[in-house]
């Protein structure tokens, strides 16, 4: 049974590109969100295996996503941005986060490697 995401990114061209890969390697996406606020409202309804989030959305930071969807205990968070996980510090590792990877970087097995 393949694992289920969600993706949250405010970039269409990003969320059809991650799509694309996941789904190459096995992936189930079973949405996709533009804000922090709908991602929130998404996340609550499908309860997703792993939610792929922009650290930089409109409304609020892939951080402060992090704080608020704590009761998702089953739903594995991992951060993505165009920037390095360098430029945020130790945000990363105290947002409670699975990890962190690079949009440029990202494949299945990055993911996997992350969530299992």
């Amino acid at each position: 049974m393949p694992l289920t995401v969600v993706i949250v990114d405010d970039h269409p061209s990003f969320r059809a590109s991650a799509r694309a890969i996941l789904e190459s390697d096995g992936f189930e996406v079973i949405g996709e969100a533009t804000d922090g606020t709908s991602a929130l409202r998404m996340l609550r309804a499908l309860r997703p295996d792993v939610v792929l989030l922009d650290v930089q959305l409109p409304d609020m930071t892939g951080f402060d996503i992090c704080a608020e969807c704590g009761e998702l205990d089953r739903t594995a968070v991992v951060l993505v941005s165009s920037r390095d996980g360098s430029d945020y510090g130790d945000l990363i590792e105290r947002s409670g986060a699975r990890g962190f990877i690079p949009k440029a970087d990202l494949t299945g097995p990055a993911l996997l490697a992350l969530v299992e």
